[in-house]
């Protein structure tokens, strides 16, 4: 069977794959309805961005607690709870509009994210082999980007026909699909990950876990410059859009397809290859930093949407190799934690990354900023594959860039 299909030989993951895909699409109904609610309620949109940080601060503050629980407890039981309670909080949506409901809401899904995050990276990685987890977690990439064009695409019919009360009830039912398919797994052919002892100084112990893997943290902090600069399309789409390309709403409708197309491709592509190795994380940093810079001087829209494409399949393979790398390059007692980590660099990477490529946008203009931000992006990239090739001690050159790996993927 091909890398990209390796995957579905195992039962567990098929059903968690095709769970996966119909809680996703929910998931989006949802941010659509929400979105409606929180804009006809209010006019505000300082109040969806209320909503937003709600939801990430709890992972902030959170996170670590989450990472060092994950590595010491049995994650299914913990999913169906999650899973349960999120139902919960998409059927309290369905009762009449109240700005503080919708507020809680959202603060206890970031409070519920901050766990379900590193649980659900430990479990994930249990379902495939070692060597399948690469394109298991591609494939995984692919359904969240189907799963959004499809859940967005049938909640914007949806909405217009009954009204956001019937989008919540579906996610709310989407979730049983999740709960189903973790109660008819089989749990003697998950592969058993190494958990932590209860006495291993939890939180501290993983901080100083992480401060002895230069290579995670090197990672980290491309993830970081590239996430925050570099994947706030919905800033600079909308920016460019509006202004210098002269498009319209159908214009923002283009590339926002061009980019869900893109995504599904990366996806694809890495999935189809299996090749999750820092090299392809270096290189395929390198490439969308420049394609950036580049998109910051396309002519026109349609220019701009042939930049957007392999930008968005670029971003999806670089998220997917960090996401790949921390799990295999990582004790299996730390993961948790490691992995909470990496939820925490995300969202600090949105909190700060949005606001900072707006102000550049109104700054020096929507080109400018794409083009500023460009710069600063390569730059990091390659700042990063020099770090990384001096604390592996190689060479910095076009063999260890784009050379098949040996034994172990590096």
């Amino acid at each position: 069977m091909a890398p990209m299909f390796a995957p579905l030989r195992e039962r567990n993951y098929r059903l968690w794959a095709a769970a996966d895909l119909i809680s996703v699409s929910g998931t989006w109904m949802q941010v659509l309805a929400l979105n409606w609610l929180i804009l006809s309620a209010t006019g505000s949109a300082t109040a969806m961005g209320a909503v937003v940080m709600l939801q990430s601060l709890p992972v902030l503050l959170l996170g670590s607690w989450g990472g060092a629980l994950a590595d010491r407890i049995p994650a299914r039981p913990m999913l169906i709870a999650c899973q349960a309670i999120r139902a919960m909080l998409a059927l309290a949506l369905i009762l009449p509009s109240n700005n503080w409901l919708i507020y809680g809401v959202a603060l206890v899904s970031g409070v519920i994210s901050s766990f379900e995050g590193p649980v659900l990276g430990r479990f994930g990685s249990s379902l495939v082999p070692r060597e399948s987890l690469g394109s298991a977690l591609a494939l995984g990439s692919v359904l969240s980007s189907a799963g959004r064009i499809g859940g967005m695409a049938l909640g914007g019919v949806l909405i217009g026909i009954t009204g956001p009360a019937i989008l919540f009830l579906i996610n709310a039912v989407s979730y049983l699909a999740v709960i189903f398919s973790l109660l008819a797994m089989r749990t003697g052919e998950m592969r058993t990950l190494a958990v932590a002892d209860p006495t291993d100084g939890g939180i501290m112990a993983g901080l100083r876990y992480l401060i002895r893997q230069p290579v995670v943290l090197i990672v980290l902090a491309l993830s970081f410059v590239l996430g925050s600069l570099g994947r706030n399309y919905q800033v600079s789409m909308a920016a460019m859009v509006a202004g210098p390309l002269e498009g319209s709403s159908g214009s923002y409708g283009l590339l926002s397809t061009a980019f869900a197309v893109g995504a599904v491709a990366g996806g694809l592509l890495l999935a189809g290859s299996g090749r999750s190795t820092l090299r392809v994380l270096l290189g395929t940093g390198f490439l969308i930093s420049v394609l950036q810079l580049c998109s910051g001087l396309a002519p026109n829209v349609l220019g701009f949407a042939a930049l957007i494409l392999p930008i968005a399949a670029g971003a999806v393979v670089f998220d997917t190799v960090v996401s790949t790398r921390i799990q295999l390059d990582t004790c299996e007692r730390m993961r948790g934690r490691v992995l909470a980590t990496v939820g925490i660099v995300s969202s600090l990477s949105g909190i700060v990354g949005a606001p900072a490529v707006g102000w550049m946008c109104d700054t020096v203009g929507a080109r400018g900023a794409l083009v500023l931000a460009g710069a600063v992006t390569t730059v990091a990239a390659v700042m990063g594959a020099v770090a990384l090739v001096r604390v592996k001690g190689r060479s910095l050159n076009w063999s260890f860039l784009w050379g098949r790996p040996a034994t172990q993927p590096a």
